[in-house]
C-alpha cells in the first residue's frame, strides 16, 4: 500500500503526543497514513509492551490511520547504524510515502533525537538503488520521500511548518487518551 504520509515515532506514543493532530487532519482529506514505531517502549514506566501494542493499535483506530508497525528495536539502546538504516528503508522502500514525519531533531530523551537522525540518514538511503532490500520475498526498488518533517517534543523548536488543528484537538485527544496514565 503507497502511503501519503508514513509517521515515524521512537515510542509507541510517541506520534500521538506530537503530530496525531496533523495526521488525523490529512486522513479527514483523503491522504493515506502509517505509522512505524521503532521500539515497543519496553522500558517505559508505566505498563508492558504488550500493553503499548494494544494501546498503539487502539490509537490508531482512532486516528483513523491506514498502518500502524512496529520495528522491535531495543529501547533506549537502538543506533543510527546499518542494520537499523535497513529496518528503516524497507518501511520506506515499502510504503513509498510522499511526505515522512519523525521524531524531534533534539530532545530530553536521548531516543528521539537519535531516532530523528536515523529516519534522515534512513530517507537518504531509501533513495540509492546500490542498496538492496527484499520485502516478501521481492526486492524492493529504491524511493525517497519529497519532504521530511520533525515534530515538535519536550523542548521547544521554533518551527518552519505550523498546522491549523483547531478542528481535531478532539481526535488528538483521544487517540493520546488510548495510553493509559497508570
Amino acid at each position: 500500500m503507497k502511503l501519503d504520509i508514513l509517521a515515524f515515532g521512537a515510542h509507541p506514543d510517541d506520534v500521538e503526543l506530537s503530530c496525531s493532530g496533523t495526521l488525523i487532519k490529512h486522513i479527514s482529506l483523503g491522504k493515506k497514513v502509517g505509522i512505524v514505531d521503532l521500539t515497543r517502549g519496553e522500558l517505559g514506566t508505566r505498563g508492558t509492551p504488550a500493553i503499548r501494542e494494544q494501546e498503539a493499535q487502539q490509537a490508531s483506530l482512532v486516528m483513523g490511520a491506514h498502518i500502524r508497525e512496529n520495528l522491535e528495536m531495543r529501547d533506549g539502546f537502538f543506533k543510527n547504524d546499518e542494520q537499523h538504516q535497513l529496518q528503516v528503508i524497507r518501511m520506506i522502500r515499502k510504503y513509498q510515502p510522499q511526505i515522512i514525519v519523525a521524531n524531534a531533531i533534539r530532545d530530553r530523551h536521548p531516543d528521539h533525537g537519535r531516532a530523528a537522525q536515523l529516519v534522515s540518514d534512513a530517507v537518504f538511503l531509501s533513495g540509492l538503488r546500490m542498496i538492496n532490500t527484499i520485502e516478501d520475498e521481492h526486492e524492493q526498488e529504491p524511493w525517497r520521500p519529497v519532504a521530511v518533517y520533525h515534530y515538535i517534543q519536550d523542548q521547544w523548536i521554533d518551527p518552519d511548518v505550523l498546522v491549523d488543528i483547531s478542528g481535531f484537538m478532539d481526535k488528538k485527544m483521544e487517540s493520546i487518551r488510548a495510553f493509559s496514565i497508570g
